[in-house]
């Protein structure tokens, strides 16, 4: 049965890279292996332009009938004077929630060839393979009440409420303890228990729903202790669990240790397995149309997206096997370049891993 593939472009270099994953898609297509529709949709600063809104009622029931999301980027200087519920941002946080995918799991992998573009020492991070599983729908950026309001005094304040529910935390730690079943084997939970009480709650919970995993070893971190624990011995980690802020800063921080924000894909999953699919790069607006954005994490968060909403495992290896033989040719954006290897564009990148999957798959 076919199934189908929503595509949202959006903003800076997203289409740039939403194309050689179009690449991709199509050649799997044609292989006869793959039997999908691919269908296209606005969202961000562009639906704001076109349709005076960051996610239009069209491009929402667009995703929530297909049956994975592929979205590019979002967002840029052009729109950051807009009053709040009208930037693109609203449009991305909007569809996480509209969708329910409340589970966002960012792997941060160092492939073999890249271990000297990573700003730290090769032997710190050759080997590195760990995964943080973000909450994504609830905390600070979705707890009300939120605002900016003036004081007595008249002076004004902003202030945004952090708030999460045991059932919340629960299903958030369920999922990081079901990956780590699948990997080694341990889990390690980030907070801010010694400050915040949410924080408290959040290691409680998490205590008792390791009780459902005796197979499963648990620890805790402070989340300042474990940005610097993953600069300083990154390769102690298996899976993260974390809070939606937390894990938005430390997936970035993970991002640096492979070379590139460029390199990493992401996958947010509802309770049914249904996903939305991006690169954890921004929209990186000074290198649109230049030719030179890094289109590897979204072809990666295509391989992802087979393997987690299409059920197309072997599939999505071979897309990953893919990019590992093109890496080791030497091929390189300039992001992760070093003065020995060959450096293409976003466009070349993409035929060259095109046409590695075509070898890869026969």
């Amino acid at each position: 049965m076919t199934k189908t593939i929503l595509l949202l472009p959006g903003d800076g270099i997203g289409p740039e890279v939403i194309a050689q994953a179009e690449k991709i898609l199509n050649a799997l297509r044609a292989t006869g292996k793959l039997d999908v529709r691919l269908e296209y949709a606005p969202i961000g600063g562009c639906a704001v332009d076109a349709h005076g809104t960051p996610l239009p009622e069209e491009t929402l029931a667009l995703a929530r009938e297909a049956d994975a999301v592929l979205l590019g980027a979002i967002g840029g200087p052009k729109w950051d004077k807009l009053e709040r519920h009208l930037r693109p941002e609203r449009g991305l946080l909007g569809i996480r929630s509209e969708l329910g995918v409340f589970a966002n799991l960012r792997p941060a992998v160092l492939h073999p060839h890249l271990a000297e573009a990573s700003t730290l020492k090769p032997d710190v991070v050759s080997g590195l393979d760990l995964m943080i599983v973000r909450e994504l729908t609830g905390g600070i950026y979705f707890g009300m009440p939120r605002g900016i309001r003036t004081t007595e005094q008249g002076e004004r304040e902003g202030f945004n409420t952090m708030v999460y529910r045991e059932s919340e935390i629960a299903r958030i730690c369920r999922v990081a303890f079901d990956i780590a079943r699948r990997r080694n084997r341990r889990v390690c939970s980030v907070d801010k228990a010694n400050v915040l009480e949410v924080s408290g709650l959040w290691r409680e919970v998490a205590e008792n729903v390791a009780g459902e995993y005796p197979d499963v070893a648990l620890s805790h971190l402070y989340v300042d202790n474990a940005a610097m624990q993953l600069v300083l011995t990154p390769k102690q980690f298996d899976v993260i669990v974390t809070s939606n802020m937390f894990g938005d800063i430390l997936s970035d921080l993970a991002a640096m240790l492979t070379g590139s924000i460029g390199m990493l894909p992401s996958a947010s999953l509802d309770e049914s397995g249904k996903g939305l699919y991006e690169p954890i790069h921004g929209s990186a607006p000074d290198l649109a149309g230049k030719n030179i954005a890094n289109p590897l994490a979204t072809i990666l968060s295509t391989a992802m997206m087979l393997r987690y909403s299409l059920e197309e495992a072997k599939l999505a290896e071979h897309i990953e096997a893919a990019v590992n033989r093109v890496l080791a040719q030497g091929l390189r954006t300039v992001d992760i370049a070093t003065s020995n290897d060959r450096t293409v564009g976003t466009n070349e990148m993409g035929d060259a891993v095109t046409a590695a999957l075509s070898l890869t798959i026969t």
